[in-house]
């Protein structure tokens, strides 16, 4: 099995890592150290229908390399309020594509926006930061998903399992187990995305982590966030929710200097069959 190391390298050329904000942008509050091109590897694990076949469903698992791209938006953005003042918020556009790691075919591309908005309602702990994450996806739908923001000073990994079995299908926990897994990743991986993020940081010190997690079935008053989706999608693989954490991280290097490295996990619930298959990618990237 490989070092970890050497399975987060940059899919092409190796870079230089970049370190963290010096001068932390108010403004842009937890997005702060977001801008910037992020490049590196992960895993995608995703459960398909079958038109008019054998079997009604197939597993698909491709090993990743990934591009994220993320720039600043200029000025401030007005939101003009009738029965609330008005407010005034910044926030980051991106661009994310993702192929796969051995035949480089691209797999997704996800242009979208980052919001750093102000609380509504105001929060009740004032360490709680309050976000936003607007995406669209070429085949064919638009997602928007809020969420809360913290901060972590220690130098330990804590992520939960992401665990893409789906309830109600005898067979697939048989087919996960058995799946033939990408080289180098670890044993269990193809039932618990998630490992590979542990994996990737265990031999790290990291002393920062701003942690970002955001929804689109976020239970707030009045109620925000959701997928729409072109017809045929909703009629044959209608995505029903979306959830995904997001680290950014501050990994101390041998010499003493900081780097930044981006992890994330995210889960898409796909409706077909009267089943929800979960989709699963994760990725760890290092800004360039």
């Amino acid at each position: 099995m490989s070092e970890p190391a050497k399975l987060f390298n940059a899919p092409s050329t190796v870079l230089r890592a970049s370190a963290p904000s010096i001068a932390p942008s108010p403004q842009l509050g937890p997005l702060t150290d977001l801008p910037g091109t992020w490049v590196g590897t992960g895993f995608n694990v995703m459960w398909l229908p079958i038109f008019d076949g054998p079997a009604t469903f197939r597993l698909k698992m491709n090993s990743t390399s990934e591009i994220l791209t993320v720039s600043k938006i200029g000025a401030d953005i007005p939101n003009r309020g009738s029965v609330e003042p008005d407010v005034h918020f910044l926030g980051v556009h991106y661009l994310q594509q993702v192929s796969d790691a051995t035949t480089h075919g691209q797999l997704h591309i996800e242009p979208g926006v980052w919001l750093n908005l102000p609380p509504d309602p105001p929060a009740d702990n004032p360490n709680v930061s309050f976000v936003a994450r607007l995406a669209t996806i070429p085949h064919g739908n638009a997602l928007l998903a809020q969420g809360t923001t913290f901060e972590m000073v220690r130098p330990t990994f804590d992520i939960s399992d992401a665990d893409t079995t789906p309830a109600g299908v005898p067979e697939a926990p048989g087919m996960l187990l058995s799946a033939i897994l990408p080289r180098d990743f670890p044993w269990g991986s193809a039932q618990n995305p998630n490992l590979i993020l542990e994996w990737a940081v265990s031999e790290q010190t990291i002393t920062k982590t701003v942690v970002i997690q955001v929804a689109t079935d976020l239970a707030t008053t009045p109620p925000s966030g959701g997928i729409d989706n072109i017809a045929f999608i909703e009629s044959n693989a209608k995505p029903t929710r979306m959830s995904a954490t997001f680290w950014i991280e501050s990994v101390r290097q041998r010499d003493g200097s900081l780097t930044l490295q981006l992890q994330y996990s995210q889960k898409v619930l796909l409706r077909f069959g009267g089943i929800d298959w979960p989709h699963v990618s994760i990725a760890t990237l290092v800004q360039q």
